[in-house]
């Protein structure tokens, strides 16, 4: 389910070659989801970084994410051995 959602957004990023040569990604429809390094590829894995990071704050705040969707069973509680 994350996967999907993950790979989806980033199949509409965009991305641009700045006039320093570096390349700068975004995700327009999530603001603040923007990423920039020297190549492509490593503007790509930054970008993945950087919007796994929003779903996780968005997430962990309660926030709506639209397309996305949790359900939590709040009786069970997991620790780490």
């Amino acid at each position: 389910m994350l996967s999907s959602f993950i790979n989806s957004k980033l199949n509409t990023a965009s991305y641009k070659i700045l006039p320093d040569r570096s390349y700068f990604g975004e995700i327009k429809a999530l603001r603040g989801v923007w990423a920039s390094a020297k190549s492509l590829e490593a503007c790509r894995r930054d970008l993945q970084e950087v919007l796994e990071d929003w779903l996780m704050v968005k997430v962990r705040s309660g926030e709506r994410v639209t397309g996305l969707s949790f359900s939590f069973d709040k009786r069970r509680q997991f620790r780490h051995a």
